[in-house]
Parts: C-alpha cells; sequence; structure tokens
C-alpha cells in the first residue's frame, strides 16, 4: 500500500487529523498508540487509493474494461479453479510406462547413428558427436562449447536422421517429466487436478494457468495429445465438452485493419489460408493450391500477425531471405489494408508510447523510440502484435462471462472447467449435450460484433483427447 501511495506523490497521510478527520483526537493508551495509528493510515491509504485507481482507470476508458470484465471474470476463475478437472492416473501410469518404452527405442536408434553410447541430455557430449565426430556445421557456440538448442537442431534437421531422434527424444522425456510425472503429483484428494488462472501475468491481457499449467500441453507429438486422455468428466455419464474460436486473431486482424479482401474471405467463409494462397502465388481456383503453398501461405499469414522479419519467415519456412521478403512484400501489396494497419499502430505507439486493445487494455512500449535496433524492432512487432492478440483475449473473457451467465440462469448441470488460449472446455451430462452445444455457439459467436463473423469449432468426447 505504501509502496503504491508514494506511486502516486500521496502527502496526505501524515497527521491526526488526516487520520481521524478534523478536530479528532484519538484518546489512546500510549502503547496501542502506534499499532491503531499504523492501522488507521493504512485504511485511510486504501480508502484514498481507490479514489486515485478510479480515476486513473476513468482517465484511461478502463473503466468497463476492469468492472465489466476483470472483476466479473474474477469470480469465474475462482469457481472454475474450485471445481478443478478430473484426471485418472491409472491412464497416466500406463503413459508413463509406454513413454518409457519409446525414449528406451529412440535411445538405441541414437547410439547406432552416433556409433557410439553417450549422454544424450548432456549438451557438451552431445556437441561433440554431431560437430566433431558426424562433421555437421556448426551453426552457434556457447561459452562452454557448441549449442545444441532447439533452434540450432531446428536447422540441422535435414542433413542427419540422428537430429530429428535428438529432437524426438527431448519432446517425449519433457512430456514424460513435465505432464506425465508431473501431474501425478498434483492430483489432488477429490481426484482432481486444480491449476490457478493468473489474470495480470501476460502483458496481452491473456489469462495464464498455472500450478500446474494446463494452457502448455503439448499437440504437436502424438505422445503430448495423447496426455488429454488422462482428463475426464467427474461422472461416468457425462462427457468432456470442448469449443474454441476458428482463426479468431486473423478474423480480429480483419476487423481493425478493415482490409477489403482479408474481410472478404471471412465473410465469404474461405480457407483464409487456401485464400492468401492463391492471392500471394497469382492462382485463380481454390483446388490449385498445392498442401505445401497452403503451409506457406499459412506460415505469412502467422507471421504477419506476429510483425515477422524476411529472417524469422526464412527460418520458418528453410526459404533465402530474399525469397520470404518477397512474400512480405506480395502479401502487402495483396493486403494493402493490414499494411496500412501496421504502419499505422507502430506510428501511434512511437508518439503515445503504448498501444491498445480493442477494449482498450494498455501495453506501453518503452523501447519504441530506442536508438538499438533491435530493441526497436522488438517494440514495433510487439505493437502490431498486442491489439491483435490482446483483443482476442478480450473477446474469449466476454464470452465466459456471458456463458457463465446463461448457464445459471438455464439451470445448468454443466461446468466450465478450462481456458486454454481460444478454447474453454466443460464437463457436461449427455442430458444437456445438446442445449450446450447450441447455448456455447450462440454465446462465443455472438460475443461481440465485428467486421467478420466468428466462428467456433465444438467437440465432445469421454475424454478431452477425444473431444479435440
Amino acid at each position: 500500500i505504501a509502496g503504491v501511495a508514494r506511486h502516486y506523490d500521496y502527502q496526505e497521510i501524515q497527521s491526526d487529523e488526516a487520520i481521524y478527520g478534523k478536530g479528532a483526537k484519538r484518546g489512546l493508551p500510549a502503547e496501542e498508540e502506534t499499532f491503531y495509528a499504523h492501522l488507521a493510515r493504512k485504511i485511510q491509504a486504501i480508502h484514498w487509493l481507490s479514489g486515485r485507481l478510479d480515476q486513473d482507470l476513468a482517465d484511461k476508458n478502463q473503466s468497463e474494461l476492469f468492472y465489466k470484465m476483470e472483476l466479473p471474470l474474477s469470480f469465474i476463475l475462482g469457481d472454475m479453479e474450485i471445481a478443478g478437472i478430473t484426471v485418472d492416473p491409472t491412464r497416466l501410469q500406463r503413459m508413463k510406462g509406454e513413454f518409457s518404452k519409446r525414449l528406451q527405442e529412440i535411445e538405441k536408434k541414437i547410439y547406432a547413428e552416433a556409433g557410439e553410447e553417450f549422454n544424450i541430455n548432456s549438451p557438451k557430449q552431445l556437441g561433440v558427436i554431431l560437430f566433431e565426430k558426424m562433421g555437421l556445421p556448426v551453426i552457434k557456440k556457447t561459452k562452454t562449447g557448441y549449442s545444441t538448442a532447439v533452434d540450432v537442431l531446428e536447422q540441422l534437421r535435414e542433413q542427419a536422421p540422428i537430429v530429428d531422434d535428438i529432437l524426438n527424444y527431448r519432446q517425449i522425456a519433457k512430456i514424460q517429466s513435465t505432464y506425465v510425472e508431473g501431474l501425478l503429483r498434483v492430483i489432488a484428494g477429490d481426484g482432481k487436478v486444480h491449476t490457478r488462472y493468473v489474470q495480470t501475468l501476460t502483458q496481452t491481457g491473456r489469462l495464464s494457468s498455472v500450478d500446474p499449467n494446463l494452457q502448455n500441453i503439448p499437440i504437436r507429438l502424438e505422445e503430448g495429445r495423447k496426455i488429454r486422455e488422462a482428463f475426464v468428466p467427474r461422472h461416468k455419464d457425462w462427457l468432456i465438452y470442448s469449443s474454441d474460436y476458428s482463426q479468431i486473431e486473423l478474423r480480429v486482424l480483419a476487423h481493425i485493419s478493415n482490409d477489403e479482401h482479408l474481410k472478404a474471405a471471412f465473410i465469404e467463409g474461405q480457407d483464409i489460408h487456401a485464400s492468401t494462397a492463391m492471392r500471394v502465388f497469382g492462382i485463380e481456383k481454390a483446388e490449385d493450391v498445392t498442401p505445401n503453398m497452403r503451409r506457406q501461405a499459412k506460415a505469412v499469414n502467422f507471421g504477419i500477425v506476429y510483425g515477422i522479419s524476411d529472417y524469422g519467415l526464412s527460418q520458418n519456412l528453410g526459404i533465402t531471405r530474399k525469397a520470404a521478403q518477397q512474400y512480405i512484400d506480395t502479401y502487402f501489396e495483396k493486403y494493402p489494408g493490414v499494411k496500412t494497419y501496421m504502419e499505422d499502430i507502430v506510428r501511434d505507439a512511437k508518439d503515445q508510447g503504448f498501444v491498445e486493445t480493442l477494449y482498450h487494455r494498455r501495453r506501453y512500449l518503452q523501447e519504441i523510440n530506442s536508438r538499438n535496433f533491435n530493441l526497436r524492432s522488438f517494440a514495433e512487432r510487439t505493437a502490431i502484435n498486442t491489439p491483435i492478440q490482446g483483443s482476442a483475449a478480450d473477446i474469449l473473457k466476454i464470452a465466459m462471462i456471458d456463458l457463465a451467465k446463461r448457464m445459471k440462469e438455464a439451470n445448468l448441470e454443466t461446468v466450465m472447467l478450462l481456458q486454454v488460449h481460444d478454447e474453454l472446455v466443460f464437463e457436461v451430462p449427455e442430458k444437456e449435450l445438446e442445449t450446450l452445444d447450441k447455448l456455447v455457439k450462440d454465446v462465443m459467436e455472438n460475443a461481440v460484433a465485428l467486421h467478420v463473423p466468428l466462428i467456433t469449432d465444438s467437440s465432445w468426447g469421454p475424454t478431452w483427447y477425444e473431444a479435440k
């Protein structure tokens, strides 16, 4: 309290009159005087600060953000934390055995490819095998030797089968230790895992799941996806129901940038990545778009959202920087509204020192005018992405508040369990499935009005894995 008060140059709480009111006298025994004066100052400071903070919210047009979004959401998150989600330990134990066997198989394969046994988890020993014995090109060095970081190995993946096996080994080992063994340690006495949601951790406004983090369960590998098999409803005749927004960040970009071509693709219900491929590669028919073209267009789409550079895109696609820059230039030529948005938001950030979401959540960017190129470039990319990612997060929060209200009004037994970025997870009695499906679709797709439609993808099953 004192620290915040000093932040506002608070000087009022100095005298007895400031604490107790004009003309008031404490009349306390000497031994109690210090304690009560200290307590009274705290109470007075809280009262004073609440007014100042309220005024700050009003001055920044953030009163609704706090009182109509974040504060109501905190009660919903509290209910979700208390409810928890049931985890089947027998399934996790089975996975633990399966993953251990899989790791042993990959380990043997790596030893065969290396021609000797070594500690795969030792960067020093691994570096010697890859760069000295096998002669792979050295991409980066550290103070203690060769870098074997993921970004380095990704660049070497195509040059030797051992690299792909090492990456798989690392991923499965992490899944085993962090999620299989980690979840087994945090199952509470009620058979559930109770994650906590932090509203103030990210600068974009996204919720963070901690102790344990259930938002970062890896889904690129089948082994990671299988972890979700252990998440089940609390009753046998119930189901896990999942619903997530389809391409919400690109839809928000279409709304914010007001680009006619991007809006048209969503309004007409096109596959946005195929649509982008057609425009960027000059293809007239959707059926002529190859899977590789769509993959490259997808990388460009998400790269644009995150303000990616030609170097970043070249690394993602395994192409030259010149080719990557050509993709970016063509994208901006075909989607001029997006280019204008990016130029305008960076200029505004330089003038104001911050950017905002659609709902006035701010992110201050101290390095936006830095002379240091790297610091300034990062701040510019952040300025481009924050209104997009932050607005998407705000939209889901609005949907959660509306859903909690509508579910209560309908007197449903269904429980909202998890929020995982753009996805909401519920446990639902089979008898309520049809009702919930209609309700979730209606609420999430009409949570806010954008220039383009919001679309959800929903599914359900006996486990979270099968629901996805």
